[in-house]
């Protein structure tokens, strides 16, 4: 890593305000105290901004590192990351193209994927490829942007759609998830590549289960939803410090099914079921969301949502909060630490720190994407991170 880059994320973390400093401080003091105890690390990522920012590049890079030690997201990020990661795509009027617009998007765009010639002839042996149509929109005005890849462009992501079908046909021969098949012929600078090389388990969650188009829906048969729940709360259970990024639905992932401390795992562990208690871990949140900070400052210094829980009443009433569900799961959480920041900013300085203190190099570091440095990235992910290799899938999970 070039000197300037180090020295841009310092003068980032120098940007922050003094109490967001001492909150980011405090987790880079958790991360490396846990891993010199030989602790274990766990990451809940959303999808958009931890794509788009690099952050799922970054913690890939954490995984390789031995770093992070598991892994749980979204059935977006993996369609994304089956793509590799970030694609430039060329976008025009659909219709113009001649594709039914009753099929098009609100914009009526219509996206090419411009992708290596020979990742496309790659793709022409798996799926048919109308090379015409690509030729055609390419005549057409229209406009380059790198997007989070394998989603509406053509035709990484009608490919991501059909592999898909056997990657899961793959996983349910070798009572495998999904994610673990995927991630077999996945680049390793994305999550599920770099998790199946170090053998760290990156899991979809429940919730989060529906995106990623038809993506989802095979993640979600790859495996039983009993199984996928108990694996989601062995990992958790597993882990000391978790860190959440940019994500929604947290609360249920939290308290799935045998998890007791939020209460919902009452019943399970009442009939005997293994269940496990989210009050002594360390966890921390970075969102955008300043209502997570307002909530958790009700709670630690009123217990207000509990307060609004015990007597059965809407939280948003008794805090006049209006806040996402899952802050309430969070702010109640004894050792929950919010940084509400932007993960684009946020996570290369944890991740940077944490390698200086631990004496570990870091390879890749993400930038915010705003930044010429982030631009660069960006452009990095998709020169170098690759859509998932069949051949090599194959060569690994048919034994």
């Amino acid at each position: 890593m070039k000197r300037s880059e180090e020295a841009l994320i310092d003068e980032i973390y120098d940007g922050l305000e003094d109490e967001t400093k001492a909150r980011v401080e405090r987790a880079i003091e958790l991360f490396c105290r846990i891993k010199r105890e030989q602790g274990r690390i766990c990451v809940l990522t959303g999808s958009g901004p931890n794509i788009h920012e690099g952050v799922t590049t970054l913690i890939a890079e954490l995984i390789k590192k031995g770093l992070v030690d598991g892994v749980l997201t979204s059935s977006a990020v993996v369609a994304h990351e089956m793509a590799g990661s970030l694609e430039e795509v060329y976008r025009v009027d659909g219709a113009t193209l001649g594709v039914d617009s009753s099929i098009l998007p609100a914009d009526g765009k219509f996206e090419i994927s411009l992708c290596d010639p020979a990742i496309l002839d790659d793709i022409e042996r798996e799926i048919p490829v109308d090379r015409d149509l690509i030729e055609r929109a390419m005549k057409l005005p229209g406009d380059r942007i790198i997007k989070a890849a394998g989603n509406m462009a053509y035709p990484l992501g009608l490919r991501t759609e059909v592999i898909s079908h056997e990657v899961r046909l793959l996983a349910m021969s070798r009572g495998l998830s999904f994610e673990e098949v995927a991630g077999m012929g996945s680049d390793p600078m994305t999550m599920i590549g770099a998790g199946a090389r170090k053998e760290v388990p990156v899991l979809v969650t429940v919730p989060q289960l529906v995106g990623g188009g038809y993506v989802g829906i095979e993640v979600s048969q790859s495996i039983t939803m009993e199984q996928r729940s108990r694996r989601i709360a062995d990992l958790l259970a597993s882990a000391d410090m978790i860190i959440e990024s940019a994500l929604a639905l947290a609360q249920e992932v939290h308290d799935g099914p045998f998890e007791t401390y939020s209460g919902h795992g009452i019943w399970s562990a009442w009939l005997g079921r293994r269940t496990f208690r989210m009050d002594q871990k360390e966890i921390v949140r970075i969102d955008l969301d300043p209502n997570l900070e307002a909530a958790w400052r009700k709670e630690k210094e009123s217990a207000l949502v509990a307060q609004a829980i015990a007597k059965g009443m809407p939280k948003t009433k008794l805090t006049g909060i209006p806040f996402r569900m899952e802050m309430s799961g969070f702010c109640r959480l004894p050792k929950s630490l919010p940084i509400v920041s932007d993960i684009g900013k946020i996570w290369p300085i944890i991740a940077l720190n944490v390698s200086r203190e631990l004496g570990t190099k870091l390879d890749f570091i993400s930038f915010p994407q705003e930044t010429e440095e982030g631009r660069e990235m960006r452009r990095w992910i998709v020169r170098s991170v690759r859509p998932l290799d069949r051949k090599r899938m194959l060569a690994e999970a048919v034994p």
